[in-house]
C-alpha cells in the first residue's frame, strides 16, 4: 500500500496529466463528479493536461460539445481521440494518396481525408484497411474488409478495447469487432490507440513533458495503465469505469495510485501540495 508520503512525492513530480474520457470524465452520457474542479486545479497549478480517448466515433469538437452539455469546459485542442491519432500515425507510415478501405463513423473518415488518403470501396483496390467502431456495421462491410485484408491490404485498427462503458453496461467495442475481422481474415491488426505507443507519444508531444513527469489517469488497466507503465509514465487507476480497486491491485504491475474518483485524486494532490510546503 502506498503511503501518503510516497503519494505526495509521486504527485509533486507531475508536470502534466493525460486523462482517459470514458469511465473517467463520464459514463455514456452521464458526467462523473468533480471533473471541472480537477481540470481547474491543473490549470491553477500550472500543469498541462490532455484528454486521451480510444473512442473514435466523435471528433474533438464533438467531444468538446458533449462535455459542455455536462457542464465541463474542454476545448477541442485539449482532446486527442483515436481517430485523429490513427490518421496522424498512418500519415507517417504511408504516402498521401494511399488507397484506404475504412470501417467507422464520420470522424475517422474526416481524419483520413484530412491527411490526403484516398478512400475506396472496392476491397481489391485497397492498400490499407482501417477499422474502428461503427454503429451501422453490417455483414457486407465486414465481407469487404475481410476480402481486402486477405488480398494483402495492411490492417490497421484504432484501438483494442473489447468493450465500451455505457449507462446500460459494457457493450461491444472496437476490439470485439476487430477480433471478428482477425478471425475471418487470419491476420492480426496493427493498433495505434492505448495501450500501444503511437497514441501516448502523440499525447506527450502535445503536452510537452517526458514520461517520468507525465501522469496517466484511466479506468481500464489493460489499455490506460499497462501501456503507460510500459513507456515509463506515472499512473492512476480510477474505479469509476471498467476496473475495480481489487482488479487494479491484483495485477503484477498495479497503478502507482488507485482512487475511487477524480475528487479523491484532487484531494491527494492537495495533500501533496500541503506536505511539499
Amino acid at each position: 500500500m502506498t503511503t501518503w508520503i510516497e503519494q505526495a512525492a509521486l504527485l509533486k513530480g507531475v508536470e502534466s496529466v493525460l486523462l482517459d474520457m470514458d469511465g473517467v470524465l463520464y459514463v455514456g452520457n452521464r458526467g462523473l463528479p468533480g471533473v471541472q474542479d480537477f481540470l481547474n486545479y491543473l490549470d491553477d497549478s500550472g500543469r498541462g493536461w490532455l484528454c486521451v480517448t480510444n473512442h473514435s466515433s466523435r471528433t474533438s469538437a464533438n467531444f468538446s460539445e458533449k462535455l459542455a452539455s455536462m457542464g465541463v469546459s474542454v476545448p477541442p485542442e485539449r482532446i486527442l481521440g483515436s481517430a485523429e491519432a490513427t490518421a496522424s500515425w498512418l500519415a507517417q507510415q504511408v504516402p498521401a494518396g494511399t488507397k484506404v478501405l475504412m470501417m467507422g463513423e464520420q470522424s475517422i473518415r474526416d481524419q483520413l481525408l484530412s491527411k490526403g488518403f484516398e478512400l475506396v470501396t472496392d476491397p481489391y483496390q485497397a492498400e490499407v484497411v482501417v477499422a474502428t467502431i461503427f454503429f451501422g456495421l453490417n455483414y457486407s462491410i465486414l465481407t469487404d474488409l475481410t476480402l481486402a485484408i486477405r488480398n494483402g491490404a495492411r490492417f490497421i485498427a484504432t484501438n483494442p478495447d473489447p468493450s465500451l462503458p455505457t449507462e446500460r453496461g459494457q457493450v461491444p467495442g472496437t476490439g470485439s469487432l476487430v477480433a471478428l475481422l482477425s478471425t475471418a481474415s487470419g491476420r492480426q491488426p496493427e493498433y495505434v490507440g492505448k495501450p500501444y505507443p503511437g497514441m501516448y507519444e502523440q499525447a506527450m508531444q502535445r503536452v510537452g513533458t517526458p514520461p517520468a513527469s507525465t501522469l496517466m489517469v484511466g479506468d481500464r488497466y489493460d489499455t490506460d495503465i499497462a501501456g503507460a507503465l510500459d513507456l515509463g509514465l506515472m499512473t492512476v487507476g480510477v474505479t469509476t469505469g471498467v476496473n475495480s480497486a481489487a482488479e487494479f491491485a491484483e495485477v503484477d504491475r498495479p497503478p502507482h495510485l488507485i482512487v475511487s474518483s477524480l475528487p479523491e485524486l484532487l484531494e491527494a494532490f492537495h495533500i501533496a501540495d500541503d506536505i511539499a510546503m
